[in-house]
């Protein structure tokens, strides 16, 4: 049995526990919801106030060039390459994630169009996050030429479902339900050996697991930079597209910030060249900036030390929930396999709701999602293996006092 001791000298021995004192969290309370919404870097808010009194205050109009405003997409996007697998000048940070996936999957298809005519079906998962399917079908709806969306409820399910009618994959690496891992490159081969392109969501993947774009020979990825990159809620996403394919055809939303020449003020668009193409309208600069405070702490660090702490976070918080929670109606959905996992767990329960509230009131955050999913995000940027251990026997008295099924916790808020 693991005990709170040994917990602690884990603590004692984790080289990445300075990294937490980066991040203002507060008092009494266990945060493992990261995934949903990182922890804010105790650099961001002297960042945003210069942003605000200083460089917007005092700079006025003159930041967007003395203070790097017009550059600052491309710079960010150079910074968080580096997490991904990409170089520099492959990555801008702008946008949601529903507006950037708009405008890969639309250059997706328009290059299956050129190339493939007839390919007229995108394939993803009934799982995959909500967003992702709606643009997806929006965008079918929108062009009206007969594109479909095939929905396959497994993973084992996709390589029967990739066929000649397939024109885009488009799947999220790390399932933001269940937590499990794509195979990024297997996938990305089965998918060009039938003639498809890929497109990657790594919002539950940057930060988290070790992502190599190149390597996997992706075609497209997106994501966001308000989970485990804590660029602050609502922060822009950011967006990659392969060289190969980055200049082959122009991104529909064809803002003047995308344009080769932006304040030539000209009539007719002309895209830039490479990723800025990506870009569309005026970026929201103090959001913007929040972003480099999380990102200056990944270069402290690299991503297999996150990864390995990661796991180590993970295993400890499965094997403890399946010992002190035994007795009760727990089923685990996340894989054990360390290939297949993201760096969240989830686990079933009946009230899963209810429980996950008392969790909260009890100052353990976590989040649910339906159908009774449980969800807990570790990020190893700053939880510690004793707040696992602490977690836990919280959610063991909970459970055996059967605290969910007080009133209050029955109450479903806007956001779960």
């Amino acid at each position: 049995m693991t005990t709170r001791n040994d917990c602690l000298a884990l603590d004692a021995q984790d080289a990445l526990a300075p990294l937490r004192q980066q991040f203002a969290l507060p008092e009494g309370v266990i945060y493992l919801d990261g995934n949903s919404l990182g922890a804010r870097p105790v650099a961001a808010l002297a960042r945003a106030q210069a942003v605000i009194a200083e460089e917007w205050g005092n700079g006025l109009i003159r930041s967007w060039n003395s203070a790097g405003w017009r550059d600052l997409s491309e710079r960010l996007g150079n910074q968080l390459a580096g997490l991904i697998g990409a170089r520099d000048g492959e990555v801008v940070v702008t946008d949601t994630t529903s507006i950037n996936l708009f405008k890969v999957l639309s250059a997706a298809l328009r290059v299956q169009a050129t190339r493939s005519p007839k390919r007229r079906v995108i394939v993803t998962e009934s799982s995959n996050f909500p967003t992702d399917l709606y643009i997806a079908e929006g965008l079918a709806d929108m062009l009206q030429q007969g594109y479909t969306l095939r929905l396959v409820g497994s993973p084992e399910e996709l390589p029967q479902a990739i066929d000649q009618n397939t024109a885009v994959v488009m799947l999220t690496h790390v399932n933001y339900k269940t937590g499990y891992m794509h195979d990024m490159q297997a996938m990305t081969a089965l998918t060009h050996e039938c003639g498809a392109l890929t497109i990657w969501d790594l919002a539950h993947s940057a930060g988290a697991v070790p992502v190599d774009l190149h390597q996997a020979r992706a075609d497209y990825a997106i994501g966001c930079t308000y989970k485990y990159l804590n660029g602050g809620p609502g922060s822009p996403a950011f967006v990659w597209v392969s060289p190969d394919l980055c200049d082959l055809v122009a991104q529909p939303l064809s803002g003047w910030f995308g344009h080769s020449r932006q304040f030539a003020m000209e009539p007719r668009y002309e895209p830039s060249e490479g990723i800025a193409r990506y870009l569309c309208g005026t970026q929201p600069i103090t959001s913007l900036a929040m972003v480099e405070c999380g990102l200056d702490i990944f270069a402290q660090t690299d991503m297999a030390s996150l990864r390995c702490k990661s796991l180590a976070l993970t295993d400890l918080f499965i094997q403890l929930v399946e010992q002190r929670c035994a007795a009760h109606e727990l089923t685990l959905i996340t894989p054990r396999e360390h290939a297949k996992r993201g760096s969240h767990v989830s686990f079933e329960h009946p009230e899963g709701y209810a429980v996950v509230q008392a969790l909260i009131a009890r100052g353990v955050i976590g989040d649910y999602r339906e159908p009774r999913i449980m969800r807990f995000g570790f990020t190893p940027l700053y939880t510690t293996f004793t707040e696992v251990w602490d977690a836990v026997q919280i959610l063991g008295e909970i459970l055996d006092q059967k605290t969910w099924a007080q009133a209050q916790f029955q109450v479903r808020h806007s956001v779960t």
